[in-house]
């Protein structure tokens, strides 16, 4: 009945050592208003000076996503009063963005890839922090800036689930150039979702209502899916116009809920115009050819395993959704596990030992002793079932491999004699069954498996037990 339209407003710190506009250190946790100066604090007569590096992170990220990087750009003063700005307005970009035009391709699940368009990314100022606690508000202005990159989409996004798509994809780039952690549990990447409906086949836009500092996958998807309701209701209930305007609101992680903070202003409202303390931004071609020197793209690194190791295309997407974890994956490989086997034990074993939300660089095995692990299936010292009773000892205790092993007695029998008594004990305990099997009844073929594994204790290789079986019953 309705098609719902999202465009996206993505604020990633850059990882710089020192702030946009000043020398104040960027660093994460300091005690409050310590790494501030007369430039950040907005003080009569201090005057701004970019931040070479990050020019050169936002040309990266512009060439990652295949736009215009402008060879000339313009600082705007965005005006505004909030207690964590000083200055009572922000330093941004508005007529002329440093990237514009780009492209983001998200993988649907039907198979198919989509195309969303970026708008524009452009350089500004990070505001400070309110701290609220029971009787008073403080401003912690550590924060206030610490150089942003804004990442606007078009709104080409018609779910919440391509939303996130969206977000991982723009997260994922970030982390591989190395321009920004993108810690959301810090705000160091975070997300204004702007969501509006109308009915299907209707090319109008609606007002759109603007859900404010979202950081964390979960709640962005949330947070939309509550508001298409909301909209949705009001259209259905014939209070649409009065309940549905272009307005700011806050989602709530308690309730679920999206509430009102405050009319959405428009660009006129914040009175832009060029900051007379800053010179237009114009890049040399020996800067730009340094920003387009980037690394190899998630995108790009999935194409080349799936040609060069032969990985299913799922696999390979979820492999380099993380630079982390291709990493991780390329070290195991670079130790000599097995490529099938590196995949498993690391996409599906590993990942879901750590949970979500734990990323492998926090991982208590690291990508060393998982390939020892692996290594020690792939040349059948032990066997599936005993590598996860491995691994699990192994999330808990920090010891090599080969004496986990051999502590938890657990290596692989592949002696033939050996299996072949353990065999015979069996065909021996059952030579009413061996009858029927020989007779025809080969589904009974896996009862014997299963048995003979069982009287070895998981001990026995179950290639060799299945070989052996096999020319015992003439199979």
């Amino acid at each position: 009945m309705f098609e719902t339209i999202i465009g996206l407003e993505v604020h990633t710190q850059l990882n710089t050592k020192t702030k946009i506009f000043c020398s104040c250190q960027t660093s994460f946790g300091e005690k409050p208003n310590t790494n501030v100066c007369p430039v950040c604090l907005g003080l009569p007569g201090a005057l701004p000076v970019l931040n070479k590096e990050a020019v050169k992170k936002s040309i990266a990220f512009g060439t990652a996503i295949n736009a215009t990087v402008n060879k000339r750009s313009i600082f705007n003063r965005k005006n505004y009063f909030y207690p964590d700005l000083p200055k009572a307005y922000q330093i941004s970009q508005f007529e002329i963005p440093i990237v514009e035009k780009g492209e983001i391709y998200i993988p649907l699940a039907d198979g198919t890839i989509k195309r969303i368009g970026v708008t524009r990314a452009h350089l500004e100022e990070d505001a400070g922090k309110n701290v609220h606690e029971a009787d008073f508000s403080g401003v912690d202005l550590n924060r206030a800036g610490t150089p942003l990159l804004e990442i606007v989409s078009e709104p080409d996004l018609r779910s919440s689930d391509e939303a996130v798509l969206y977000l991982k994809k723009i997260h994922a780039i970030l982390r591989y150039l190395n321009i920004s952690d993108a810690n959301m549990q810090e705000g160091s990447f975070r997300c204004d979702a702007n969501v509006s409906i109308r009915p299907k086949g209707d090319t109008k836009l609606y007002p759109r209502v603007e859900i404010k500092n979202l950081n964390s996958f979960r709640f962005i998807q949330k947070a939309i899916d509550y508001e298409v309701e909301r909209q949705s209701e009001a259209w259905l209930d014939g209070v649409y116009e009065k309940e549905v305007v272009q307005e700011t609101r806050l989602f709530s992680i308690e309730s679920g809920e999206t509430r009102s903070m405050r009319n959405k202003e428009d660009s006129a409202e914040y009175r832009y115009f060029p900051d007379p303390d800053l010179l237009p931004v114009i890049l040399s071609e020996e800067m730009l050819s340094e920003g387009r020197k980037i690394p190899e793209l998630p995108h790009e690194k999935k194409a080349r395993y799936i040609k060069e190791f032969g990985i299913k295309p799922y696999d390979a997407e979820v492999i380099t959704n993380s630079v982390e974890l291709a990493k991780y994956f390329e070290a195991m490989i670079d130790m000599g596990a097995s490529v099938k086997n590196s995949v498993s034990w690391l996409s599906v074993e590993l990942l879901g030992r750590l949970g979500n939300g734990v990323g492998v660089e926090n991982s208590p095995v690291k990508a060393q002793k998982l390939a020892a692990l692996v290594k020690r299936i792939d040349d059948g010292t032990i066997s599936g079932k005993a590598a996860k009773d491995i691994l699990d000892f192994l999330m808990l205790h920090d010891e090599e491999v080969d004496s986990v092993i051999e502590k938890l007695g657990l290596k692989q029998v592949s002696d033939e004699s050996a299996i072949i008594a353990i065999i015979d004990k069996i065909l021996e305990a059952n030579a009413d069954k061996a009858a029927e099997l020989k007779g025809g009844k080969e589904k009974l073929f896996g009862f014997f498996v299963g048995q003979v594994l069982k009287e070895s204790k998981g001990a026995a290789n179950p290639a060799k037990v299945n070989e052996l079986l096999k020319a015992k019953f003439g199979i």
